[in-house]
């Protein structure tokens, strides 16, 4: 019997990337900072590049109500507590539950790498909760992040899932948009969505996800015009999260027709394929430096001209990760800024001293050993206040971001911005709001993956992939695994023999 559309839709998602390495819980109150529930999902995310933004525009767009269920994110971070795994799961079930019967379905935004406290895989949890609850025909829509680790169980519990297909993450109100439309083309039986999945048994390093840079740029590419080819609804590849320790770990293609299972297989397989064949290409995408040389490598691009360098410290997992500081204190390569280093000890201890006072404090590697130890840094306060901004930057656009009480301390060669919440810096929006002059500065220390270069890459002279012994090296070997399947390269090999230990 063909449902009575009601034009009314359900929003909501928990919404996280978990470094399962990280020793310290992402807690209740770490989520808490950024929720919205209710009428406040609309009014924070309408018109953002975000997913919840894309899922509202559609809405919109269509006449179709919104009730906002419970929006819950943070940044990335070590397993999600118990606790907060399970008050977030028990309240968007319950809100979910109470509209159900008032709505055509459910629009939702989980990540696909998350961990919790005694559960690898709280997010496959969370759906089979919520099938339980509102009932297997319930029509659910997934959007997830490019850097999903998702397995057939888990995107089995909806009708439609779809993920980013560009990192930088360019895209994701444009992947909220693909998944609201086609919920609403099945419910409004203009199509019947079929889904298969391939699995390559390979995850890539986050540094090495970046959707324009050969050999990924051409997979992309093929993945993004297998959605034009007929039949095809939508693809979607998954590159996994190489640092939550998961049996689901790994790359994934999700194809999506209509109506044609066969099509959807042989389409999931033949993407797959490539990256089979390319996954050695793949690990060497970019030259990787150690400190040191990429210290000497960015003095020979200054005295050329090339400028401003941006050094990335792409393994630094805790946005406070000390190894370059050190390095870059002992040798003066150029005037240098670091934003984003989180350490909310130090952002206290500038606004106790005032701006414009002389501090020394220490810095960074609060986050586990692996960050290196802290910096003993003296400089004076040039900025301090609460750091609370509407991003401008091409990822994530128009989304409210709040960095807490934060301070820049300056020494005259190096302009650390130190925050209380942790948050990456992706473009040059810090700059602008602590009252630096961006052009000022020869290098800029980075602590992205990949998001950085949508804003970066047009300004940069150079940019320098600088690893260090951190929980996101571009070496997976380096990490202790211990939940890794058999066949997953480069991590274990078909035997089942770990070569991650």
């Amino acid at each position: 019997m063909t449902r009575q559309l009601k034009n009314r839709m359900a929003v909501g998602g928990i919404v996280h990337e978990t470094v399962s390495f990280l020793p310290e819980a992402t807690t209740l109150a770490d989520f808490e900072r950024r929720a919205v529930r209710g009428d406040e999902i609309a009014e924070t995310f309408a018109g953002s590049n975000t997913v919840f933004g894309g899922f509202l525009d559609v809405c919109q767009q269509n006449g179709v109500a919104v009730e906002g269920l419970i929006c819950a994110e943070c940044a990335p971070s070590g397993p999600v507590s118990k606790e907060a795994i399970q008050a977030l799961a028990d309240e968007l079930v319950s809100r979910a539950t109470l509209w159900r019967d008032e709505t055509d379905g459910l629009l939702l935004h989980l990540h696909g790498a998350m961990v919790a406290k005694g559960d690898l895989d709280p997010e496959h949890t969370i759906l089979v909760r919520l099938r339980k609850a509102l009932g297997k025909d319930y029509p659910i829509a997934l959007a997830m992040d490019l850097h999903g680790n998702v397995g057939a169980e888990k995107a089995a519990l909806a009708d439609i899932v779809c993920g980013f297909r560009h990192s930088p993450h360019t895209d994701m109100a444009e992947t909220g948009e693909r998944a609201a439309r086609l919920l609403l083309g099945k419910l409004a039986g203009d199509i019947t969505p079929v889904a298969a999945m391939a699995r390559p048994g390979l995850v890539l390093p986050s540094i090495f996800t970046a959707t324009e840079i050969s050999p990924l740029r051409e997979i992309m590419t093929d993945v993004r015009a297998a959605t034009a080819e007929p039949g095809i609804l939508d693809v979607t590849l998954f590159t996994g999260f190489a640092y939550a320790d998961v049996p689901e770990i790994g790359a994934t293609v999700l194809a999506t027709a209509d109506g044609d299972e066969a099509l959807a297989i042989r389409t999931a397989e033949r993407l797959s394929a490539r990256l089979v064949e390319a996954r050695e290409a793949l690990y060497g995408a970019a030259p990787i430096y150690d400190p040191m040389a990429a210290l000497e490598k960015t003095a020979q691009l200054l005295a050329r001209g090339s400028r401003p360098v941006v050094l990335l410290e792409h393994a630094d997992r805790g946005n406070d990760s000390t190894h370059l500081l050190h390095a870059m204190l002992a040798n003066d390569v150029g005037r240098t800024a670091v934003p984003y280093l989180h350490d909310p000890i130090a952002a206290k201890a500038a606004a106790s001293a005032g701006l414009g006072a002389q501090l020394m404090t220490t810095v960074g590697g609060k986050s586990s050993e692996m960050a290196g130890a802290p910096v003993l840094f003296s400089g004076f306060v040039t900025y301090t206040g609460h750091l609370r901004y509407r991003i401008t930057g091409p990822v994530r656009t128009g989304e409210e971001l709040d960095l807490g009480l934060s301070a820049v301390i300056d020494n005259g060669r190096i302009a650390v911005i130190v925050t209380t919440h942790s948050v990456t810096a992706l473009d040059t929006d810090p700059f602008t709001q602590c009252g630096l002059d961006f052009e000022e500065f020869d290098i800029i220390a980075l602590r992205s993956k990949t998001h950085f270069r949508a804003a970066y890459e047009p300004i940069a002279g150079e940019i320098l992939i600088v690893d260090t012994p951190d929980w996101g090296p571009a070496d997976l070997l380096d990490l202790p695994y211990r939940n890794v399947p058999p066949g997953i390269y480069p991590i274990t090999i078909d035997d089942g023999t770990d070569v991650g230990v």
